[in-house]
């Protein structure tokens, strides 16, 4: 059979459009002749065939549309080019959705001839339209039920390296006569390599390398209240840092398991963020987070439930010699967490905390009394700690936070059950969007832990008051890389009046992949 090329086809159907037409206007002086309007409408008819022209007016109108809002996509070129109208309808279609998206942010009525030029546009290529949005339609039902449907398991790498330089000065080291060295300056670096695999989508399996030779500055000053938010002397030997596997059982609740690494702290959420990392956050460790909730570390699993967007219960444990068959997991130290955080409203956040520990409530931050109340005459230390953190965001550039917290530790051990209070606070304030978008300036001021009362003695109480205050500058220089400057002081270190002040300064500079 010979092959009629598609110009002709179409003149043929033209033709017969102008024969059926002529038939029709006939019909309406002389004989009347049935004809079926069904069968008639459905030949399409020769505007509905025919290509989009350059030339044409609806190009042109698209062309000026473009020009006016930049509504078709960078890698369309409008240009000197003939168009098909299904895909000058997809062009026409994104336009559309690009000037209703434009009005309704603004909240600007449209141009009365702008308006008009669309509805002629949308008139003559109505049935395109139809069409492209039924297939578009059916598009994302397909792509919503792979997505459901299939799932391939994937190992992502992620890093995370930082480079500091410290300095600290001061008087003497807590309890000797022993210079701080002002003069120095310690260059130390700290690398992180994650593995995390996703075997459902739906769940995370992270595995976590580590070396680290930045060093615990307590070993230098005489108190774990200088100590810096990254520190963790190893001599950059590599080990495994963390194991951890989270599930989601449904929309609004997750479990997680922590084979290795796990704290209480990182069962629940923070209500202060920009505070808690230790790459991008507070240069100090008292900065970072609540010390209650640094209270045990290890083997753990916990469980976060959303009760609606605003409400949230969060339950954690962790055992510190789960892998020892003469212990297991339940044996001392170990502890237990439960946080309620709520959001209000958009702009605030508070968080309410409990925490059950035995012979584990040393928080890393405090005075030495504070970690060790009893003198270590006690093997068996239960505590009961309760915390409250909340955030107030002023404007979308300011934030302002605090904390409070309280540690009754017990000695069931000896002698009529001595018990010790301890307590922290802290006041934080985050400026966003400082310099450059994505940075933001940090402030903390606050009492690392101090034991207030003892019932062991007098002599077990610590009599001063130390301050924290620190500062710091988060520059994100780049989505892989920031910089942090920043400088905290501790005054009468130890809650002792009589020690002299001591100053740390460091430069964080973190690069992630």
């Amino acid at each position: 059979m010979p092959t009629v090329c598609w110009r002709k086809i179409r003149l043929m159907i033209f033709i017969s459009s102008l024969i059926l037409s002529s038939i029709h206007k006939a019909d309406a002086t002389t004989n009347p002749v049935v004809i079926d309007d069904h069968k008639l409408n459905q030949i399409p008819s020769v505007s509905q065939l025919s290509d989009v022209d350059a030339d044409s007016w609806a190009l042109q109108t698209l062309q000026a549309l473009n020009e006016k809002y930049n509504c078709v996509s960078e890698d369309i070129e409008l240009g000197n080019q003939t168009l098909n109208r299904y895909d000058f309808a997809a062009k026409l279609n994104a336009c559309l959705i690009h000037i209703n998206k434009i009005i309704d942010n603004s909240n600007n009525q449209i141009e009365p001839e702008i308006l008009t030029a669309l509805q002629k546009l949308q008139t003559e290529f109505s049935s395109e339209l139809f069409n492209f949005k039924k297939r578009a339609d059916l598009l994302e039902m397909k792509v919503a039920t792979l997505e459901t449907q299939q799932f391939s398991p994937h190992v992502q790498l992620k890093g995370k390296v930082i480079f500091a330089m410290t300095g600290l000065a001061g008087g003497n080291k807590i309890g000797t006569r022993n210079k701080l060295r002002k003069e120095n300056l310690v260059l130390s670096n700290r690398v992180r390599l994650s593995f995390e695999s996703s075997f459902t989508g739906k769940d995370k399996l992270q595995v976590r390398l580590q070396g680290n030779n930045t060093p615990e500055l307590e070993d230098v000053t005489g108190t774990r209240m200088a100590n810096l938010g990254f520190d963790g002397d190893d001599d950059n030997e590599v080990e495994i840092d963390e194991v951890g596997y989270r599930i989601r059982l449904g929309k609004q609740t997750r479990i997680t398991f922590q084979g290795v690494g796990g704290g209480l702290g990182d069962m629940v959420p923070s209500v202060n963020p920009l505070f808690s990392g230790s790459e991008d956050g507070s240069i100090s460790t008292f900065g970072k987070e609540n010390p209650i909730r640094r209270q045990g570390g290890g083997v753990g699993i916990g469980i976060s439930h959303n009760f609606n967007e605003g409400v949230n219960l969060s339950l954690g444990y962790v055992a510190s010699n789960a892998s020892n068959p003469k212990k297991g997991l339940f044996a001392s130290p170990n502890g237990a967490i439960a946080q309620l955080t709520l959001e209000p409203t958009k702009t605030t956040a508070l968080s309410f905390t409990y925490i059950y520990s035995q012979n584990n409530f040393n928080t890393g931050t405090g005075s030495e009394l504070s970690s060790n109340p009893f003198n270590d005459q006690a093997d068996a230390i239960a505590a009961n700690s309760f915390g409250a953190e909340a955030a107030w965001q002023l404007n979308p550039s300011i934030t302002l936070g605090g904390r409070v917290g309280i540690i009754n530790a017990k000695a069931a051990d000896l002698p009529a059950t001595p018990n010790a209070v301890i307590s922290t606070w802290a006041i934080m304030l985050a400026l966003r969007n400082i310099g450059k978008e994505g940075s933001f300036a940090g402030f903390v001021v606050g009492q690392p832990p101090k034991v207030t009362h003892n019932s062991f003695g007098d002599a077990f109480e610590d009599k001063d008051t130390s301050l924290h205050l620190e500062a710091f500058y988060h520059l994100q220089i780049t989505d892989n890389l920031a910089i942090t400057p920043g400088v905290f002081v501790i005054t009468n270190p130890e809650h002792n009046n009589s020690n002299d002040k001591i100053y740390i300064g460091t430069v964080r500079t973190t690069f992630t992949f």
